[in-house]
């Protein structure tokens, strides 16, 4: 058991409202449960692992059965660096955030943190120039505000955030985020016993394939 905090940040899984980029490939609904079981899988993963507490930074109403033991932590309004910035100025001690949209992370993805939880900050890359995850040993949400997100710098700026403070960074390998169809069934080759392939594979047969 380490100190460290384990966030999830994300959003109820209603149709139209996530996974957006899935709809032509798998309707509204369909995106809505691939979404669903990439949390869930996500929940998972970070249940497992060797935490003093874990949170769901939750933007939505009816939180999933998935979270049980979760503290459900409501997001505020605003863009996303300010949303996330309110959770880092909110949890006291080292915290390590963790996206929904990677539902082939692992244990073994985020062990550097808890084997060295001293370290003033750990990132997350993703492919697409983003984030997956960050890690702050001094949680700081004026780190995170003013970061631009969903853009291919997005993930360049914020760790140059970091280093620009004077923060010792080190990576955590690169991981996929699920935007689009193409994305899905890639992630689900990478973790093909998981929940999110499971969905995925139904809603392709579903669907009667890619539309």
């Amino acid at each position: 058991m380490t100190a460290v905090t384990v966030a999830v940040v994300a959003k109820e899984c209603l149709p139209g409202r996530v996974k957006t980029r899935l709809i032509p490939a798998l309707g509204p609904e369909g995106a809505a449960r691939v979404a669903a079981a990439s949390l869930a899988d996500t929940l998972a993963t970070v249940r497992a692992l060797p935490a003093a507490r874990r949170i769901l930074f939750f933007d939505g109403d009816v939180v999933p059965d998935a979270a049980e033991g979760f503290h459900v932590l409501p997001q505020p309004g605003g863009d996303l660096d300010a949303r996330l910035g309110t959770l880092f100025d909110a949890v006291q001690g080292p915290l390590l955030l963790v996206g929904m949209d990677t539902p082939q992370v692992r244990p073994a993805d985020v062990a550097p943190v808890f084997e060295h939880p001293e370290r003033d900050a750990w990132f997350g890359p993703a492919e697409d120039g983003g984030f997956w995850s960050l890690y702050m040993h001094d949680p700081d949400g004026s780190l995170i505000r003013g970061v631009p997100m969903s853009r291919a710098d997005t993930g360049a700026v914020q760790r140059a955030r970091l280093v620009d403070a004077g923060l010792d960074v080190d990576d955590l390998v690169p991981l996929l985020d699920v935007d689009e169809i193409a994305d899905a069934d890639r992630v689900a080759a990478l973790a093909p016993g998981s929940a999110f392939a499971a969905a995925l594979t139904a809603e392709r047969t579903t669907s009667g394939g890619v539309r």
